[in-house]
């Protein structure tokens, strides 16, 4: 994702954030460019949190951490003027009305638009007059959406936004999201582990594994950068043989597999599979599987 010409929102530089002895986040580098929308993957404890903390001057920090050419810690009021965070857990006053909230909002946020909370509600079964407490979880995400969309900012993190929420409303919360706040300007990193919903919608992903990056790159580069090969079960010694980076089943029983190589494995091996776009899901299992959980075995 390193384009020097391009109008970067976040630059990150061997940044590191520790607790105690921990690296939480170990030694990352990358950046984020205007009109992006991120997938920020890992498994659970892999730093995908601290990192969005940090993002928001909410972490210590070493190495050089820029958001919106700012400092997260030293001007951390400065930047939350253009930049919204929704952590994991969508957090709303239970006994405020809607409108409370977008009352609240108003005197609270300088960039905060009533008008236009009051237009993306609209794409919610949310009323302005009901109260936080009579509200489903899916309500309340589609609420604090709402409330965070309606700021005029450049840069949004979503921390597992959608975390315990059904499908519909997983996918209510992505479209109006997409629909509403995306506009070719501004750029959205969301982390979750609903990565075959996302897939489609993100331009671009970053993976950690144990707080380090392992993976920063555009979707269309992955295309480019890695193979994936279907093949027969016949084929599969010859497929291991050259080294992938991941074999797997592509379905029950023993019938074929597939396999993943960073980079094109030579021409013969080429011929005995054809050619596929690997998942998300199938490159992070790559990239990030400890030996004891491989899924090589056929």
């Amino acid at each position: 994702m390193n384009t020097a010409t391009t109008e970067h929102l976040v630059q990150a530089r061997g940044l590191t954030v520790r607790y105690g002895a921990k690296r939480a986040v170990d030694d990352v580098t990358f950046d984020i460019p205007k009109g992006r929308v991120v997938g920020l993957l890992g498994h659970n404890g892999a730093g995908k949190s601290t990192l969005m903390k940090a993002m928001v001057g909410l972490a210590p920090t070493a190495g050089t951490l820029q958001v919106l050419g700012l400092d997260p810690r030293r001007q951390r009021v400065q930047l939350l003027q253009s930049a919204c965070y929704i952590p994991d857990e969508a957090i709303l006053p239970r006994w405020a009305r809607v409108e409370d909230l977008i009352t609240l909002m108003s005197g609270l946020h300088p960039k905060f638009s009533a008008e236009r909370a009051r237009q993306l509600l609209r794409r919610t079964s949310v009323n302005l007059s009901d109260r936080v407490k009579t509200l489903s979880k899916g309500m309340v995400v589609q609420a604090h959406l709402a409330l965070v969309a309606a700021i005029d900012a450049r840069l949004m993190i979503l921390d597992e936004p959608t975390l315990g929420l059904d499908v519909l409303s997983r996918k209510a919360f992505y479209e109006m999201l997409i629909d509403e706040w995306c506009d070719g300007e501004r750029s959205v990193v969301i982390s979750t582990h609903q990565v075959e919903e996302i897939e489609s919608l993100l331009s671009d992903v970053l993976m950690l594994n144990e707080g380090k990056l392992v993976l920063a790159i555009s979707l269309e580069d992955i295309d480019r950068r890695f193979v994936a090969l279907s093949h027969d079960a016949a084929v599969a010694d010859e497929m291991a043989a050259a080294h992938p980076l991941l074999r797997y089943r592509t379905g029950p029983g023993p019938g074929g597999g597939a396999a993943i190589f960073d980079g094109p494995p030579p021409a013969h091996v080429q011929a005995l599979g054809k050619r596929m776009r690997p998942s998300l899901v199938d490159l992070f299992v790559a990239l990030t599987r400890k030996p004891e959980l491989d899924r090589t075995q056929f």
